[in-house]
């Protein structure tokens, strides 16, 4: 497939060899939208952030290995390596910041937009090992006396370094020379671990089951409870500030000297204020209903009462 690569290109009819290639003939660049500014020097690539950073436009934390569309420009020379400035925008705010490399140091440094989290220490305090540069190593080749005050400078540290050596492998002797009684030991911390997590997802089961969820859950870290205590002392958010001040506005009198909102605004706010009773819902409770039915049945005896009174009337007359 690879001596096809040169062949599956399509050349139109009013190609001209002369003008050049396919792109050049064509007006557009191999990059395509990656050059587009490339007349300034500026080309687009992906920029991998060399280390962990924080953007000065939103205070957010970048690790290190995020990637970004970046400016990458010229800007000098060191002897004969070039310098580059990548100029991007956070991903998380509008704000852009800029890197530069540096060859003499072999790092990078940040020229605005951010700063970096410091990481830096010196390997020798740290105990590693160093290598020579070359001055060193040629002065080491050339001069005997450097290299005989260099071989006891080595064999000094190494004396210091031998105890602490020796403690460590007494130790692991101590620890490992019973196989039989490691094994007892790995095995009776596996099956401890082994019930403390059939606990924990016993524990996680009964929370799905009763939250009616089917979800994974990760195992609680002590930054989820920070986060939850800070969530019951949570604030409004915007939206919600946004919506009260869109009722206020609502509520509010259209003229200075009405008396009226609105859209009906003070009709609204007295029907959302007042508390409906079960009268107004024509709901009756049964002690009132039968009340109500012996009342209408007194009434209806009265009544009765009454009219037979009344027909009697004219024949005691008689």
């Amino acid at each position: 497939m690879g001596e096809r690569k040169g062949q599956n290109k399509y050349y139109p009819p009013d190609y001209d060899p002369k003008k050049g290639g396919l792109n050049k003939f064509q007006g557009t660049h191999a990059l395509r939208e990656r050059a587009r500014k490339i007349h300034l020097g500026i080309i687009i690539i992906r920029f991998e952030m060399p280390y962990n950073i924080w953007c000065e436009g939103c205070n957010n934390h970048i690790g290190m290995g995020v990637r970004y569309n970046a400016e990458k420009t010229k800007t000098g020379m060191y002897y004969t390596t070039p310098v580059y400035k990548f100029r991007m925008k956070c991903h998380l705010c509008d704000n852009h910041f800029e890197i530069q490399t540096d060859p003499g140091n072999l790092d990078y440094v940040i020229l605005s937009g951010a700063r970096r989290q410091e990481n830096r220490w010196d390997p020798l305090q740290n105990e590693q090992v160093v290598p020579e540069t070359k001055e060193v190593q040629k002065r080491l080749f050339d001069d005997a006396m450097y290299k005989l005050e260099h071989q006891a400078k080595d064999a000094k540290a190494a004396a210091d370094v031998k105890p602490v050596l020796q403690k460590l492998v007494e130790r692991n002797k101590s620890v490992w020379n019973d196989s039989y009684e490691a094994n007892c030991q790995l095995r009776a911390a596996f099956r401890q671990q082994k019930t403390e997590i059939k606990g924990q997802q016993e524990l996680d089961r009964q929370l799905l089951a009763k939250s009616s969820l089917d979800i994974a859950l990760l195992p609680e870290v002590p930054q989820d409870r920070e986060m939850a205590a800070l969530m019951k002392l949570q604030t409004k958010s915007a939206i919600e500030r946004e919506s009260e001040q869109r009722l206020d506005l609502l509520m509010r009198p259209a003229l200075p000297g009405a008396t009226t909102t609105t859209f009906g605004g003070l009709k609204r706010q007295k029907v959302l204020n007042t508390q409906l009773q079960l009268q107004d819902l024509g709901i009756r409770r049964k002690e009132a209903k039968a009340a109500a039915e012996q009342q209408s049945s007194l009434s209806l005896v009265g009544d009765y009462d009454s009219s037979s009174s009344g027909n009697s009337s004219p024949d005691t007359k008689g």
